[in-house]
């Protein structure tokens, strides 16, 4: 079902958000650095198709995880709030400038085989918000309708001998995107559904774990 780009899917969206049962805040272990990202709800390319979510393909010259799929965020500065970090990284990666009037809720944390515990922050974003990549770090952008993401074939999971937990992938244009995308994607799928369900397990490509 397409969800349209208007204020009642707004207001749902923020209504599952505050039913969803987050997992309590903590301290990440000692070799985890804290970082967030934007689950960025904006209108999808062909307004027909309603909602989408903001995804990224991250600049062939980053020095981590170049070319990889990815949700616009970042590491959290010294005293910085995971909202605050989502916006700032949001706006230094898109040129979208949002406050904390536009965040619906917020989603599990994420330990990263990298090394960093993900807050994914679910924000609105206004019709016609002009996106504006930086080329340093965004080599291009996707809308993917929430249509898409709610398909019962839009997710797989497949084991890998490198370790015992199930790798996630998410297809989308015929590539396969990964974890911690696809693990953060797909728990907001399930919240969308008024499901908590657990996401930190899901296990990344080994190709990710530096």
């Amino acid at each position: 079902m397409t969800r349209p780009f208007d204020d009642t899917t707004r207001r749902n969206i923020a209504a599952r958000c505050a039913a969803f049962a987050r997992l309590p805040t903590s301290e990440p272990a000692p070799a985890l650095k804290r970082a967030a990202v934007a689950i960025a709800l904006t209108e999808a390319a062909d307004a027909a198709d309603g909602t989408a979510v903001l995804l990224t393909l991250r600049a062939a010259g980053l020095r981590a995880h170049r070319g990889q799929w990815a949700l616009p965020g970042g590491r959290c500065d010294e005293g910085e709030t995971q909202v605050r970090a989502a916006l700032r990284e949001l706006h230094e990666e898109l040129g979208l400038e949002l406050g904390e009037e536009n965040v619906l809720g917020w989603l599990d944390d994420y330990p990263t085989r990298s090394g960093y515990l993900i807050t994914p922050v679910v924000v609105w974003a206004a019709a016609g918000a002009a996106i504006s990549p930086n080329p340093a770090e965004v080599a291009s952008v996707h809308r993917i309708a929430l249509f898409d993401i709610e398909q019962a074939d839009a997710f797989d999971f497949v084991a890998i001998p490198e370790s015992t937990r199930r790798v996630i992938r998410f297809r989308h244009a015929g590539q396969f995107i990964h974890a911690p995308t696809a693990a953060l994607i797909y728990q907001f799928r399930e919240v969308l559904a008024g499901r908590d369900t657990r996401v930190a397990e899901l296990e990344q490509p080994v190709f990710a774990w530096k």
